[in-house]
């Protein structure tokens, strides 16, 4: 059993706070990622529980035990730094046997916690080989192999596929949920990439400048983000902004200047108070379907004008005004292509549209 905790932890850099009273709670075998833009404290939250950066305020505990000043070799934690870090002159046996070696692991039980763990990332052919012999992904599984090696308490991962090309990236985040659910080990995962942390986490949370704007489950932080950061930070969103008419029973309407009304989902919003929609383009059906579809309520139900478009191969992505305001939508119809300048129909699902406050820096705790 493995339990992280981190109590009102601040880490300084100078006179700079750059993380400030983060509580967080790890529970045994499950993988949290930390997400958020460069400089929002993620990284420096993981060197903090390794033990690499001093921590200025609160405390760190492993399984209810303090390790705030212990030394990081001391710790029982598995890095998976960025950029692999292996032994270039040593095969991918030796790199995986090293760290047991210094620990004065018998030569015979290395060569079966290394073939174990070779097996679990399946490398195990690759074990005569040196790094420079391996290409990005299969450098990558080796690097968390080696620490998985070590049996660690906590496994840490620093943005550990950032190095990859894209097609490559996305096969290994499937890899690595995979690994975790096979061995369970209690994880902290460190990433910019808002899919990555979607496909891989048990949990996420959402970091700004050192503080937590949102955790949990990443359907959660997905469907219903907090405030307009988290949901312009999810994905494509637009924004509209208009000020709140009613709110009630977890449904909000908001008004613009322009009166247009929406109605989503909304909660501790007040009437009067300035709020946004937060609009995906998979929240929107477009024209013809929206006219054939006869249950169609006229909530939500607008003219826009078709700005731009664009074909990706796999859907269009246009660009509607929706009076003064632009958003997106999709139209996976090849055939449905509809011209610039022209007048359709939308509907906007008020069952998945979020009502979000503009609270940027309002801090959760976990």
């Amino acid at each position: 059993m493995a339990q992280l905790m981190l109590k009102d932890l601040v880490i300084k850099y100078g006179k700079v706070t750059v993380l400030n009273k983060l509580n967080l709670t790890i529970k045994d075998g499950e993988l949290v990622t930390l997400l958020g833009p460069s400089g929002c404290g993620k990284t420096t939250t993981l060197r903090s529980v390794s033990g690499f950066l001093p921590v200025h305020g609160g405390d760190i505990f492993l399984n209810g035990k303090r390790i705030t000043d212990i030394a990081p070799e001391k710790r029982g934690i598995g890095l998976v730094f960025q950029n692999y870090a292996l032994w270039p002159h040593m095969t991918v046996f030796k790199n995986l046997a090293f760290g047991l070696e210094l620990r004065k692991i018998p030569a015979e039980e290395i060569k079966k916690r290394v073939a174990r763990v070779l097996a679990s990332v399946k490398m195990e052919e690759y074990a005569d080989r040196f790094p420079r012999q391996l290409s990005g992904g299969q450098q990558q599984r080796i690097a968390l192999a080696r620490a998985i090696v070590l049996e660690p308490d906590i496994l840490l991962l620093d943005e550990p596929l950032s190095n990859l090309d894209a097609l490559l990236r996305e096969q290994m985040r499937f890899e690595i949920a995979a690994i975790h659910q096979r061995l369970g080990i209690t994880t902290m995962y460190v990433t910019h990439d808002q899919t990555e942390a979607m496909v891989i986490s048990d949990r996420i949370v959402v970091m700004r400048n050192g503080i937590m704007m949102q955790e949990g489950p990443p359907e959660e932080i997905y469907m219903r983000p907090r405030n307009k950061f988290v949901a312009g930070f999810m994905g494509t969103t637009c924004f509209i902004e208009g000020a709140v008419v009613k709110a009630d029973g977890g449904r909000s309407v908001i008004r613009t200047e322009e009166g247009l009304e929406l109605q989503g989902v909304g909660t501790d919003l007040k009437v009067g108070e300035k709020a946004f929609a937060a609009i995906r383009p998979e929240y929107i059906t477009l024209d013809s379907r929206v006219r054939q579809s006869s249950g169609s309520s006229e909530i939500n139900r607008f003219k826009a004008k078709v700005d731009r478009s664009n074909f990706t191969g796999e859907f269009f992505d246009y660009q509607l005004k929706l009076g003064k305001h632009f958003i997106r939508a999709k139209e996976y119809e090849a055939k449905a292509l509809f011209e610039l300048g022209k007048d359709i129909e939308i509907k906007i699902d008020e069952d998945r549209l979020p009502i979000v406050h503009d609270s940027d820096f309002e801090a959760a705790t976990v």
